[in-house]
């Protein structure tokens, strides 16, 4: 209900503090791994791996595909294009749309990146969790996630 002032349990609040803190701090931890291993922010590391898992992508696709506005994909593929890290080809079907591909560079760069991506991830998250947190976890942020993603662009879990 918007305008109702709703207090939190003390439950609540230290869940929410929680989650929120962990979304502000996580991707700074991220993206320090990857700018030291691979040159990449997270989200070239999130784009890039978007087109190893896809191929070629329109440039509409992908900015869905990664949770972004158009102009932003836009400009992060501009700057990976002239990194050489992705290629940009005018679609024969339709000349208004963008087709784009990761390059042999843009494989290799993502190959070195992943190693030190997965054991971050590891160092600060999941190492820190029992297997039951885990499922836990997994358990509360799935429904989350499914209410802000109804279209399932992150996929099924």
């Amino acid at each position: 209900m918007v305008g109702k002032l709703t207090r939190m349990t003390t439950e609540q609040s230290r869940a929410w503090l929680a989650l929120i803190s962990t979304a502000e701090l996580l991707p700074a931890a991220l993206d320090a791994q990857l700018q030291r291993d691979a040159q990449l922010t997270h989200y070239e590391f999130i784009l890039l791996s978007a087109l190893q898992r896809n191929g070629t992508m329109r440039l509409s696709e992908l900015a869905a595909a990664t949770n972004a506005t158009l102009p932003r994909t836009s400009k992060v593929v501009t700057r990976l294009q002239q990194r050489d890290l992705v290629e940009r080809e005018e679609s024969a079907e339709d000349r208004r749309a963008v087709q784009l591909t990761i390059t042999k560079e843009g494989r290799r760069r993502l190959v070195l990146a992943t190693p030190g991506h997965f054991a971050t991830v590891h160092e600060t998250v999941l190492d820190k969790l029992t297997d039951e947190q885990l499922t836990a976890l997994a358990d509360a942020l799935e429904p989350i996630v499914e209410g802000l993603d109804p279209q399932r662009r992150f996929g099924p879990f």
